[in-house]
């Protein structure tokens, strides 16, 4: 059983590992910004005021459109929060530090509901960060793939 275990560990590691590595590059600048917003509103000048219209870090929309284009994007992603009972950031966090790396719908149901929800609802990325989301997700992914691994590599550092 245990050598069941081990293969399917490795199945998931070698499936996701390049999508991983994209994602953790942005792990410095996530923790460095977490706890802080990472948007501002622009209103125009004062001769022309606008409707206010929120402005996202650059950074942060790279992160975006980088996840997007990663397997842990989940259209599906509202079963994940159905079937946990995920009702709060406190629910998704506990739940992200306490996956193992076969819990991958847990990834990607609350890495999809950030990226893909904000499509409709722009403040969703921003408070991904806010709420340290995205960093309780990339560090347990970074934990999970890179550490205690066949091939001996270690977590990766940033």
């Amino acid at each position: 059983m245990y050598g069941q275990e081990e293969n399917i560990r490795e199945q998931i590691i070698e499936e996701y590992r390049d999508d991983v590595v994209k994602l953790i590059k942005y792990l410095p600048w996530l923790s460095k910004k977490s706890g802080k917003d990472v948007s501002t509103m622009y209103t125009g000048d004062e001769e022309k005021p606008l409707i206010p219209i929120p402005v996202y870090d650059s950074t942060l929309l790279a992160f975006i459109k980088d996840a997007e284009k990663t397997k842990f994007v989940d259209r599906n992603y509202p079963y994940v929060y159905s079937r946990n009972n995920i009702k709060s950031h406190d629910d998704e966090l506990r739940l992200i530090r306490n996956a193992k790396i076969t819990d991958l719908k847990i990834f990607k149901g609350i890495l999809s509901k950030y990226i893909l929800g904000g499509r409709t609802k722009a403040a969703l990325w921003s408070e991904g960060v806010e709420a340290g989301i995205y960093v309780a997700l990339l560090d347990n992914l970074n934990r999970l793939f890179f550490s205690n691994t066949k091939d001996g590599s270690k977590m990766l550092r940033y």
